[in-house]
């Protein structure tokens, strides 16, 4: 349990195990940490050096051996905190380099990318891709199921994207099922409510510009990103015809 917060915090997972095993002595000698957490001898010396450059290991002599000893647990919140201030500035060089990386990517021209993502957190990785483009007053076209991305997303990660969106002004136009009934449109756009029992969605689908991103929220949480032009224009095309029979079902 202990361990495994430590890598969601940072560490590897032996970089955990060897911190852990000197908390619970004094110190302790390469050849110690390496019996008793069954890590090759050469590997522990390279997992203390990371470990003291991380501010959470220093060494101690021990008669005219050279001991390690951990230091202590609240070293922890210092590591945090400055692997956040890392990521704040990475945040903001990323910005600057990511139009330096578009300049050396390959063109693809009209030929279709597809990617395919495992997870909840490779859905979430194409949704913030599907965000990441400049906006202009292209709308975003949703088809889903509202249950489905209850069970799936928390209110914070749902409304993480929502505020994207409207960071952005883009409006959006909605078709979606939900079993608690219609939910009223919120000004940023139009949603029509479709009977989930005749036109069941398993899928949370949108399309924007020319990409389109698919999750599969049913049966096994996966995603499909899709940048291609034709390909996105059909499907808003298809959307739209449905939506237009709706909302007009006599033209």
């Amino acid at each position: 349990m202990l361990e495994k917060y430590l890598q969601e915090i940072g560490l590897s997972d032996k970089e955990s195990a060897i911190y852990l095993a000197l908390l619970a002595t004094d110190n302790s000698s390469v050849i110690d940490l390496a019996e008793k957490t069954k890590i090759k001898r050469p590997t522990v010396y390279v997992i203390l050096e990371s470990l003291a450059k991380k501010g959470l290991v220093s060494e101690t002599t021990v008669g005219k051996k050279t001991h390690y000893q951990a230091e202590p647990p609240e070293r922890l919140e210092t590591f945090v905190e400055r692997q956040k201030v890392v990521l704040e500035e990475r945040s903001k060089r990323l910005k600057d380099i990511i139009p330096q990386i578009k300049s050396v990517q390959r063109e693809s021209g009209e030929r279709p990318v597809v990617r395919f993502f495992e997870g909840k957190e490779g859905i979430i990785s194409i949704n913030e891709e599907l965000y990441s483009e400049k906006a202009d007053d292209s709308p975003i076209y949703y088809i889903y199921s509202k249950d489905l991305l209850r069970e799936v997303f928390n209110d914070a990660e749902r409304n993480h994207f929502k505020q994207k969106r409207l960071a952005k002004n883009i409006k959006s136009k909605v078709l979606y099922n939900s079993n608690i009934g219609e939910h009223p449109n919120d000004g940023t756009g139009d949603r029509i409510l479709i009977d989930s029992k005749k036109y069941p969605f398993g899928c949370d689908i949108a399309i924007y510009k020319d990409k389109v991103r698919i999750s599969i929220l049913s049966k096994g949480l996966s995603g499909i990103f899709i940048s291609s032009k034709d390909f996105a224009d059909t499907l808003r095309s298809l959307f739209n015809l449905a939506y237009d029979q709706i909302k007009n079902p006599r033209q």
